[in-house]
């Protein structure tokens, strides 16, 4: 099977008959077409319609809200997530021996300012924990200093940039990463979750919000190891209700999804960010820094 994104040029093949791969093309309208071929000489093909956006979304007009240094800041609060529903452990505390975790901010090595936050998963009993990290910046229980009692700034936000630099010393440790931008309005609940599959894959995963359940991208996620990792996601609240996955960049290699989905009913109110590690099988210990984490929303 093989793949042609322009009459004469074969841009992928493979012997078998699945195909799954992820190719690079150009902004616009293009025409690809997928070819089989059997042993016998026969083929057969599907002209396929696709429109590539670019790499940065549309943010309108507006001057919306940055938040700077967010590592740095206060507001983040950790738990752990444990199978089989990987709802939070109410009953588990960062000393704990089901899931350790710890928070250490202002760390001058390895930093790329000096003030550098270590996050740490510190073992444990039970295989397969998360620990996560929340932080209420706009709306209910702000730790920025916006509830917006009145309301009004929440639904004039749309578009949603998190920006954040990450080190890991051994990137085989983490079964994965996860960066989540939440937006709760209008009685719904907008969770962008974004998941970097190390163990499982070394992909990109995208958050399905009415199947609870994550959705593979196709896009390769590489961090490297004893180096700093540049990560940029950018998210919209569509005109019509829907959200969009627009883009991911890491280490300067922008893939653009534009990969829609539906919100579902809520009562929070505001705007969140998470973070999370995930542990792997062997529940190996491991530690991950953050520094000059930005997060803007227009």
């Amino acid at each position: 099977m093989g793949i042609y994104t322009s009459p004469g040029v074969l841009a992928y093949i493979v012997n078998g008959t699945k195909l799954d791969k992820y190719i690079t093309m150009s902004s616009g309208t293009h025409y690809p077409v997928v070819q089989e071929w059997d042993n016998c000489g026969w083929s057969a093909s599907v002209k396929l319609t696709i429109r590539v956006g670019s790499s940065s979304v549309n943010q309108g007009s507006g001057s919306g809200k940055t938040f700077y240094n967010l590592q740095s800041s206060k507001g983040w609060t950790g738990y752990a997530l444990l199978p089989p529903s990987f709802g939070i452990c109410s009953s588990c505390t960062s000393t704990g021996s089901k899931a350790k975790w710890s928070w250490v901010q202002n760390v001058s090595s390895p930093s790329m300012d000096g003030k550098s936050t270590k996050s740490t998963y510190g073992g444990g009993t039970v295989q397969w924990a998360d620990i996560i990290w929340n932080n209420h910046l706009v709306g209910d229980f702000s730790s920025q200093g916006l509830p917006d009692f009145g309301k009004t700034l929440v639904p004039s936000l749309h578009y949603f940039t998190y920006d954040v630099y990450f080190w890991i010393g051994n990137t085989s440790s983490s079964q994965a990463l996860e960066f989540d931008i939440n937006q709760f309005v209008n009685g719904k609940s907008y969770i962008w979750g974004h998941e970097c599959r190390i163990d499982g894959g070394h992909e990109w995963d995208t958050w399905s919000n009415p199947g609870q359940h994550w959705v593979a991208s196709g896009v390769p996620c590489n961090p490297k190891s004893n180096a700093w990792n540049h990560l940029t996601l950018q998210v919209q609240r569509t005109s019509d209700g829907h959200l969009l996955f627009h883009s991911i960049t890491l280490n300067g290699n922008t893939a653009v999804i534009d990969h829609y989905d539906s919100p579902t009913p809520s009562n929070w109110y505001g705007i969140t960010v998470n973070y999370q590690i995930d542990s792997n099988k062997y529940k190996t210990p491991y530690s991950v820094y953050l520094d000059k984490v930005t997060f803007s929303a227009k």
